[in-house]
């Protein structure tokens, strides 16, 4: 699991120790374990937020874990185009490598720790599939994909998209060095990530080394989720044993915990988090398949605009996207 490293943590900004007196530190409210599925033309995923209400996610949406998978040659699939409209797609590649392309000319290829963050707003058309090298000759593939909710007032903003390479991310490494984070969006100790967000929201992703103990000061106002790539350990005040697939939901505090397990699978050598918070946009949600908005009316209206071609057109000039079945492998 590359996304960002580095070869001497300790060079690194710091996350300070947390001086607890006063201060109270979250436990952790749910547990889940995500189920696995498939999505686009057949890859598979993990439901990261299934079984989790809405107020508890608030003002996130949806989460797929991607993968982590390694495709023979011929087997990597990707999405075909598809509309969105009302929220923000987030997709961060950890392995591998995707193709984004969209119907307002934002695009590009992610790979190993890049991040792609798509405003939908009033309505957009994309794809996102592999590379064809990819689909040729096979590989791994691990990546995120997060659906971060609009407020009402931005929901009909236009469409735009942030290209996020992995050298942008800001690196910090906690107080005793046996955890680096990666700062995609948010503040953490004084450092703020590159992506820009419409709500104040955090994304990070942190590696533990084995035994290894991060804490991690946490904005009273936010929500605080911790979904877990690999790896094994404890999270929250009452040290609950937390492994791959599953989700942890903290309640109210001012800092948060995770340690890592002294002993990992061999499969699984750290323990790989991904910690998301953000502040409650409180606002009722409808969703409907690739729609996030306030109203079913406003579900219609967005299933009618995108039937009568209103979200967008598909470009001329294509992203090459082939299906492995379209393929004549030598």
């Amino acid at each position: 699991m590359p996304a960002v490293t580095v070869e001497n943590i300790l060079v690194l900004p710091r996350v300070p120790r947390i001086y607890t007196e006063g201060l109270k530190e979250r436990a952790v409210k749910s547990l889940t374990t995500a189920p696995s599925g498939f999505e686009g033309e057949g890859f598979p995923v993990r439901r990261a937020f299934a079984g989790v209400s809405m107020t508890e996610l608030d003002p996130f949406v949806h989460m797929d874990q991607m993968g982590e998978v390694e495709y023979s040659p011929g087997e990597a699939k990707g999405t075909p185009w598809h509309p969105h409209r009302g929220f923000e797609t987030v997709t961060y590649i950890i392995d591998g490598t995707f193709v984004h392309q969209d119907s307002n000319g934002g695009g590009g290829t992610i790979t190993n720790g890049d991040t792609q963050w798509m405003t939908a707003g009033a309505g957009i058309l994309h794809i996102e599939a592999p590379p064809e090298f990819l689909v040729l000759a096979g590989g791994l593939f691990h990546g995120i994909q997060l659906w971060v909710n609009l407020p009402a007032a931005n929901k009909f903003n236009p469409p735009a998209y942030q290209d996020i390479r992995a050298g942008e991310a800001i690196l910090l490494a906690s107080q005793d060095g046996g955890a680096l984070l990666r700062v995609i969006a948010g503040e953490m100790a004084g450092y703020s990530g590159p992506g820009s967000t419409f709500t104040p929201i955090t994304l990070i992703h942190a590696t533990l080394s084995p035994g290894a103990t991060l804490e991690l000061p946490w904005s009273p106002s936010f929500n605080a989720l911790a979904y877990v790539l690999s790896g094994k350990g404890t999270a929250g005040s009452q040290h609950r044993p937390i492994q791959s697939g599953q989700l942890a939901v903290f309640g109210q505090g001012d800092w948060l915990s995770v340690s890592s397990a002294a002993k990992q699978d061999s499969n699984s050598p750290s323990l790989e988090i991904l910690f998301l918070g953000g502040h409650p946009i409180r606002e009722r949600v409808v969703h409907y398949g690739p729609f996030v908005m306030n109203t079913e009316e406003e579900i219609v209206k967005a299933l009618e605009d995108y039937q009568a071609g209103r979200l967008g057109t598909i470009p001329v000039s294509q992203v090459p996207h082939r299906h492995p079945g379209d393929l004549r492998l030598p």
